[in-house]
């Protein structure tokens, strides 16, 4: 039979655990972010200290329980044995139950999922009061009017190349399919044969001055080959390698249009300015439900 570990080696278990999730959860949020971006870097270590520290807090708090804990049980069994000496280790005639290690551990679990779930619902009271959710109210009702709402693209750095991936797939009559990569690829392409289209608008962010073209050559690289974020300069760029125009919708700022002397349908985003901790995020739409019709599906 096995031997079951102990409360407080399944907690340090369960510690160590959660401390590894978290690391690869930063690495994946260091990826999504560009090195040349200061502002996103600095929303972005602002966002991992208050991770690590939220971490380490609810460690801290567990591991005290824990300790709680521990020295009851020890009380408890010094109690035991003093009673034993009084009563000169008669027998008890009336037996009381002992809680068992797997019925503590349930209690635990218990209670920890009671704290969670209040966790969310405060969370959720403050985001019904926060910028982000007046954001999706806005831009609800500005979708509404053209009769579209909101389609939800991960958010992993590609999101304004999925949501023109998921655009041109939405056609009835799609004129060209493409996946993320070759979106990437087509648009640094472009932006290389172009580049005095592109280069008056890209600075160091050191220096404040213009882009060399070594400089220009990474950005480009940066946009083909990694998760780079894309932004106008690369939606500059598709509506010439796609031939068709861009509109991008707004909460709190007039609708973009890009490539207006292009014919044809336009590919409609969101751009989301409050969507996730790290900022700026593209969501494509879809046809409004009607209400009913979900109801009865």
């Amino acid at each position: 039979m096995e031997e079951m570990e102990a409360p407080e080696e399944l907690l340090a278990k369960q510690h160590r655990k959660e401390k590894k999730d978290l690391q690869a959860k930063i690495q994946s949020m260091k990826n999504a972010v560009p090195k040349n971006d200061k502002k996103r870097r600095k929303q972005l270590t602002e966002e991992i200290a208050k991770l690590e520290a939220d971490l380490s807090q609810k460690h801290e708090e567990e591991l005290k329980q824990a300790k709680s804990t521990t020295d009851t049980k020890v009380a408890e069994v010094i109690n035991g044995v003093e009673n034993v000496k009084v009563e000169d280790c008669e027998e008890d005639e009336v037996k009381h139950p002992r809680v068992t290690k797997a019925q503590k551990r349930r209690d635990k679990k218990a209670a920890q999922e009671k704290e969670r779930e209040s966790r969310i619902a405060e969370a959720e009271v403050q985001n019904l009061q926060g910028v982000r959710h007046q954001e999706s109210l806005k831009l609800a009702q500005k979708l509404a009017q053209q009769k579209l709402q909101i389609k939800e693209i991960s958010s992993d750095g590609h999101c304004m190349y999925r949501a023109i991936e998921d655009q041109l797939a939405q056609r009835s009559k799609p004129v060209l399919t493409m996946s993320v990569k070759e979106l990437r690829s087509r648009t640094a392409e472009h932006m290389r044969s172009h580049a005095d289209d592109f280069l008056p608008f890209l600075t160091n962010p050191s220096t404040g001055d213009m882009y060399t073209r070594d400089e220009f050559e990474k950005y480009c690289n940066d946009v083909e080959h990694t998760a780079a974020w894309g932004g106008q300069l690369e939606l500059q760029a598709l509506t010439k390698v796609l031939h068709l125009p861009i509109e991008v919708i707004q909460a709190d700022s007039p609708n973009i249009k890009i490539g207006e002397d292009y014919d044809g349908e336009p590919i409609t985003l969101v751009y989301m300015r409050h969507a996730y901790g790290l900022g700026e995020h593209y969501n494509t739409v879809e046809r409004l439900k009607d209400p009913a019709n979900v109801e009865d599906s």
